[in-house]
């Protein structure tokens, strides 16, 4: 009779461990980005966890964030209504290997720090890399497993290694829902 009680309230507690866990963590995860960010605007959302945030970050309104890692220490801002997939990567710096400076090869300590923008709007999918420099236009669409070496124009949908434009939204209806403000 002790082993059966032993049996169950095991599996109750580890039920339990589960859900608390699953409350728990987005908590903890919308937590740490807020505390690490120079400042967020209303409705962030962070659905899983993130990483390498800091005091260079800056977030817009309503920025849903399903796990995002950035590298470097350039500044990143993220406009307003962001949406991201899953792992997607943003690199603000990169090594210093072509100076006339260089110290050591393959290359220096140094680090070249590079900002990145993303507009308003922009929609990015499962595994984007983004690379030091480049902003990305507002109305994007960034497809899954994208690496945007370059500036990414407003309204264009890019894929690739390297991106590249493969057709651009609808301006007219895009537009037409931004000053309607059916945003998701």
């Amino acid at each position: 009779m002790m082993k059966k009680n032993a049996i169950k309230y095991f599996f109750l507690f580890r039920l339990w461990k589960f859900f608390m866990n699953l409350l728990n963590y987005k908590f903890v995860y919308q937590y740490q980005v807020e505390q690490s960010v120079s400042s967020f605007g209303k409705g962030l959302k962070v659905n899983f966890r993130c990483k390498g945030f800091n005091k260079n970050v800056i977030l817009g309104n309503y920025v849903n964030l399903n796990g995002l890692r950035i590298i470097g220490n350039g500044k990143v801002k993220i406009g307003s209504y962001f949406h991201s997939g899953e792992k997607i990567t943003l690199i603000s710096s990169n090594h210093n290997y072509d100076d006339e400076d260089l110290e050591s090869i393959p290359y220096s300590k140094k680090r070249i720090n590079k900002n990145i923008l993303i507009e308003d709007f922009v929609w990015m999918g499962h595994g984007v890399i983004v690379l030091p420099g480049v902003t990305v236009g507002e109305g994007s669409v960034i497809a899954a497993g994208a690496v945007v070496t370059k500036n990414v124009p407003k309204y264009a949908v890019v894929g690739g290694n390297p991106s590249k434009v493969i057709k651009y939204r609808n301006k007219k209806v895009f537009l037409k829902l931004k000053k309607e403000k059916k945003f998701f």
